[in-house]
């Protein structure tokens, strides 16, 4: 399995933390780079993130163009067909970033997975069902995929794993009712879903990004 290249934005000092933050279909890892430094400033302790570029594959639903993805979407209903090979080997990927994180010293308490859309799919799957305590979940404008084998593949290390869900009421891309559905199911299945909405489209605003700041100096401190 290849490594996944990344950018790469570390603090000053030696990190305490890592945020492992995927962005979104189509784009790559400098997406949200400028928010970092931002965030950064904000947070208790020195924290590096790490934002990877997915793999280049054929997407279905954009006429098999070939661009950045976590895995296919082979239908625009995101709950039907879904590329479960593409999503398991994504998340082995991210797997990889956070063991190479543990190897540079930094706590599993003391590293968050974090992703916009497609991304964010792929940080609630792989957090979810990692084998040790992460220290929180960060999911923006996304749903939870292959809910139906959560139940079964969930670890006991993560059913108490902080989640931040973000969305915007007017997002057309991945409908706000599918994003409160999978809310809902991780409530069901026990897990604490901190749930915030705004008036935007498919995106982030300013008071998305203020609360984000503030729950991961939550989580980074807890």
């Amino acid at each position: 399995m290849e490594a996944l290249s990344c950018v790469e934005i570390s603090p000053d000092v030696t990190p305490e933390a890592a945020i492992i933050w995927l962005h979104g279909l189509g784009a790559d890892g400098h997406d949200f780079a400028p928010l970092v430094p931002q965030l950064q400033s904000r947070l208790p302790i020195p924290t590096r993130f790490l934002l990877p570029h997915a793999p280049h594959r054929p997407v279905t639903v954009n006429g098999g163009y070939v661009m950045r993805a976590w895995y296919d979407i082979v239908a625009f209903d995101l709950s039907q067909a879904e590329d479960a090979d593409g999503i398991h080997a994504s998340a082995r990927q991210i797997d990889a970033l956070i063991e190479r994180e543990l190897h540079e010293g930094i706590s599993a308490r003391r590293i968050a997975l974090a992703g916009f859309s497609q991304g964010g799919a792929i940080a609630l799957h792989t957090g979810l069902r990692y084998p040790r305590r992460l220290c929180g979940i960060l999911a923006m404008s996304t749903y939870l995929p292959l809910a139906t084998t959560l139940a079964a593949e969930a670890t006991s290390s993560n059913r108490d794993i902080p989640i931040f869900m973000g969305h915007g009421t007017a997002d057309t891309v991945v409908a706000v009712d599918h994003a409160l559905a999978s809310a809902r199911l991780l409530r069901e299945l026990g897990y604490p879903v901190e749930w915030h909405s705004y008036d935007m489209p498919h995106g982030l605003c300013e008071q998305e990004i203020d609360d984000i700041a503030a729950w991961l100096a939550r989580i980074l401190t807890g």
